[in-house]
């Protein structure tokens, strides 16, 4: 692969670390009451934007064949917005012992209470050759199911600004994500031959809004001299996520294959996937409106800065050990029939 052929397909990743520096040099650009004016443009507008967009773009017609699995989206969900929360909680209280800077290890506790993604397991269901239609449904119910659960977790294991009141963030989550979401699919049902014929960049389209979140996000952090980042936390933190990306997915690796469990080799890489994997284009958002009050919400956002390219590098890595298991397991099913 050619090196503008590798930029085209990483460019994501590029703007991360070109928006983070671009802060870095001149942060008072992006800071509310800056020129972006992001109390505004970015508060409302921008989130609005990614949700109305994802409301657009989610193909829910399609969902209905996987609609009747039932035991397998429950265990997804239950994993990913229960099991996984609790075991982050659980790790912490080891890891608060040792001297990784506490925001960061905040950061991973909100990494835990994070919805499934729209996009990256579905690619890599679909990469495996796995149950496509169940990824499309767990990655689809969990967004939505993310926009209620996801904010209740982190006010139940982080607490919120004390400049916030609850009320308050419920009232701007609904206003942000949840009726552009409806609009998003309401506009769906009367645009979609136009949306399936034209193919419009969705994805494209929340990243690059998403990169105006992130960067408003540190110049607040850059602006602010008594917010330091340690370059050894940052490691760790790198390898702990490494690590629990790992570890679970070996876990309902297990989970999804010991006798009796009744899913079949597709249904297992679905699991896999969308269990482990966690949203970044609902999460900063949602990080934004319920940690308005924070100066450190930059520091909270990194391990989920980190989490999102870890988990599409490591899937990407094992899609064809994944693939491979799944076509010989497949094989000698067919065998022993």
């Amino acid at each position: 692969m050619g090196l503008l052929a590798r930029i085209r397909k990483e460019w994501f990743i590029i703007g991360i670390v070109l928006v983070i520096l671009s802060a870095k040099l001149q942060p008072s650009i992006g800071v509310k009451g800056g020129p972006l004016k992001p109390e505004v443009t970015i508060a409302y507008i921008a989130v609005s934007l990614i949700f109305f967009n994802s409301g657009l773009s989610l193909k829910t017609e399609e969902l209905t064949s996987a609609l009747l699995h039932v035991r397998l989206h429950l265990f997804v969900q239950c994993f990913t917005l229960i099991f996984f929360p609790l075991a982050i909680w659980l790790l912490l209280k080891v890891l608060a012992l040792t001297a990784i800077d506490q925001w960061l290890l905040r950061g991973l506790q909100t990494v835990s209470c994070m919805p499934p993604p729209v996009s990256s397991a579905v690619i890599l269901t679909k990469a495996v050759g796995g149950n496509e239609a169940a990824a499309i449904f767990n990655s689809a119910f969990g967004s939505f199911l993310g926009i209620v659960v996801t904010p209740l977790l982190l006010l139940l294991f982080l607490g919120s600004s004390s400049s916030v009141p609850f009320s308050s963030i419920f009232s701007q989550l609904f206003m942000t994500v949840v009726v552009p979401l409806i609009l998003g699919q309401v506009c769906r049902r009367f645009l979609r031959e136009f949306l399936e014929r034209q193919k419009p960049p969705f994805g494209a389209i929340s990243s690059a809004v998403l990169l105006m979140i992130i960067y408003t996000t540190f110049c607040e952090t850059f602006s602010n001299p008594s917010i330091e980042l340690d370059p050894t936390s940052l490691l760790l933190v790198g390898l702990i996520i490494f690590s629990i990306q790992i570890s679970f997915m070996l876990l309902t690796f297990a989970f999804s294959t010991r006798p009796g469990s009744r899913f079949s080799p597709a249904d297992t890489v679905a699991i896999m996937f969308c269990s482990t994997h966690k949203s970044l284009t609902l999460g900063i958002p949602m990080l934004k409106i319920v940690f308005e009050g924070y100066e450190q919400l930059s520091l909270i956002s990194v391990p989920l800065l980190i989490y999102h390219p870890a988990q599409i590098l490591l899937g990407s890595v094992l899609v064809p050990t994944i693939r491979s298991w799944m076509t010989s397991r497949q094989k000698s099913s067919l065998l022993l029939r």
